[in-house]
């Protein structure tokens, strides 16, 4: 009982004083309210999880999770080389390299625009359940299936933000561009892909969750004896719990990470655009 207590008086201090930092708009308070949320969970959930006596197999405790995370270091490491280096990363480079290039020539060609864009909304259309069967028997067990996987599931999103980017500019820009002589290079590199970053930064943002995902989910299907999804689905057989959410945690920091450095990414090289401005 005084572990439910205990974490409850907690939860409320926590809250109150997080309501005291917004109302008072003190300094770095946009950094501390949702650090102290986030502890405040972390305690509740300790708290709960010990007060009523919750089973380990059903959901372990933080401070079990932070024990697994500090304990198996080794392995989270092999897991987190072996499906975000290997399998996610290498996936979203080739499959968002392919889709930026593709639109550019889908831009160029009419007759690509209408026969490629469903193809790709076909592939788009396809279950990753199904798909990472297929990819494990053409490519193999190791990260290489699940590197094609990552690229079936991030082409087409980055494919239309990238075709719709590039058709941004309005007709007053190319023809000032027309006025200069420039030919199509000048004019895609000099206009038509500067206006199109935010587009393209959206897809490259939204393809860093689909990634990471499908690399995990992927893994379910086959994999070499490392690998988060591996990880994941071996110790759910085991009922080792603390080591799935030690996963589940790694992976949740990681694609938080890749995320935010896109992001960062986006504000140094679309400073320009309104919605940074307005941003700031």
């Amino acid at each position: 009982m005084m572990w439910i207590i205990a974490s409850l008086g907690i939860w409320i201090a926590a809250i109150a004083l997080n309501l005291f930092l917004v109302r008072q708009r003190a300094p770095g308070s946009a950094f501390l309210v949702p650090i102290i949320f986030g502890v405040a969970v972390l305690i509740l959930w300790e708290g709960m999880v010990r007060g009523f006596n919750i089973s380990p197999v059903l959901l372990p405790p933080p401070s079990s999770i932070g024990l697994a995370l500090a304990s198996e270091t080794d392995i989270l490491w092999q897991d987190l080389v072996q499906t975000f280096f290997k399998g996610a990363l290498t996936g979203y480079v080739m499959g968002c390299g392919a889709a930026v290039l593709i639109a550019i020539a889908i831009d160029r060609s009419p007759f690509l625009q209408r026969g490629l864009l469903p193809v790709g909304n076909f592939i788009a259309a396809l279950p990753i359940v199904g798909l990472a069967p297929i990819m494990v028997m053409w490519f193999g067990f190791d990260w290489h299936s699940k590197a094609a996987v990552v690229v079936a599931m991030v082409f087409f999103p980055m494919l239309v933000n990238t075709v719709q980017g590039l058709q941004a500019t309005d007709h007053m820009q190319r023809d000032l561009m027309r006025t200069y002589a420039a030919g199509y290079v000048p004019t895609l590199l000099k206009l038509r892909l500067p206006a199109a970053m935010p587009f393209i930064f959206n897809g490259l943002k939204i393809s860093t969750t689909l990634a990471l995902i499908g690399a995990i989910v992927a893994e379910f299907f086959g994999s070499p004896i490392k690998g988060m999804g591996f990880r994941i689905s071996t110790e759910v057989g085991r009922l080792s719990l603390d080591m799935v959410w030690a996963e589940i945690t790694v992976a949740a920091i990681l694609g938080s990470g890749f995320y935010g450095l896109v992001a960062l990414m986006e504000k140094r090289m679309t400073f320009w655009h309104p919605s940074q401005r307005k941003s700031r």
